[in-house]
């Protein structure tokens, strides 16, 4: 059986998705930019998180973003984590600062671009509103039965927060925590103890055999031999 501890050894990048309030607006003294405002992060609020072990608690705690802000990441604006970037803070056309709600996103995106101008009707129709970032942990906390996890530090740099349809949400949604990309990062005790729970998982029913010497098991060996 897996021990819960396991938990802690799991490194690698990971997305969290927040359901968030977005705002657009034309860029004053821009023709054809518009001002995206939203929060990728929210601190200080928990939220249900899933691994192959069950459901465990995560908070991203007030701070986390201090140092790695600190240290100017090379971010860049996506949309559902994919495609050309929308913004960018080596361009300041993306902007991040951390305040007491949690980590805030400016963006100046063009919307002569046709994938944006999509983006920015979808996000003024109501039909998107979660944003998702993607970063590494670099300082965190378990509580001592690994049922709650503490996200101190993270590190942002060549990560992206991105506007997303419905990602994997922590607050609404029970999406794996353990995504394809970090099967390699488990050691082999753990990934055999994973290999061994999947396999469990998805083997055949077994059907149950006739109890020797019942009626059933007698009328079935006659049936056997008659049709041979």
């Amino acid at each position: 059986m897996s021990d819960k501890s396991e938990r802690a050894s799991v490194t690698g990048i990971v997305r969290r998705a927040f359901p968030v309030t977005l705002e657009v607006r034309a860029k004053k003294g821009a023709t054809g930019v518009s001002t995206i405002e939203g929060y990728a992060s929210v601190t200080e609020q928990p939220y249900e998180m899933w691994d192959w072990l069950g459901p465990y608690t995560e908070v991203v705690r007030a701070g986390a973003f201090a140092k790695t802000l600190a240290e100017t990441p090379q971010v860049q604006l996506l949309l559902n984590h994919g495609g050309l970037s929308m913004a960018y803070t080596k361009a300041s056309t993306l902007r991040l600062s951390e305040d007491t709600q949690g980590l805030f996103m400016g963006a100046d995106v063009n919307t002569t671009r046709s994938d944006v101008r999509d983006m920015v009707t979808a996000i003024e129709d109501g039909a998107v509103d979660e944003m998702s970032f993607a970063f590494r942990v670099t300082r965190q906390v378990w509580s001592p039965d690994f049922d709650q996890r503490d996200i101190l530090e993270v590190d942002l740099h060549r990560g992206d927060v991105s506007v997303v349809n419905f990602g994997a949400n922590p607050a609404t949604s029970v999406a794996p925590a353990m995504r394809a990309a970090d099967f390699d990062q488990l050691g082999e005790d753990d990934a055999r103890a994973l290999m061994e729970r999947l396999q469990r998982r998805f083997a055949p029913p077994v059907e149950p055999e006739p109890t020797a010497g019942h009626p059933l098991s007698l009328y079935l060996a006659q049936a056997e031999a008659l049709a041979l």
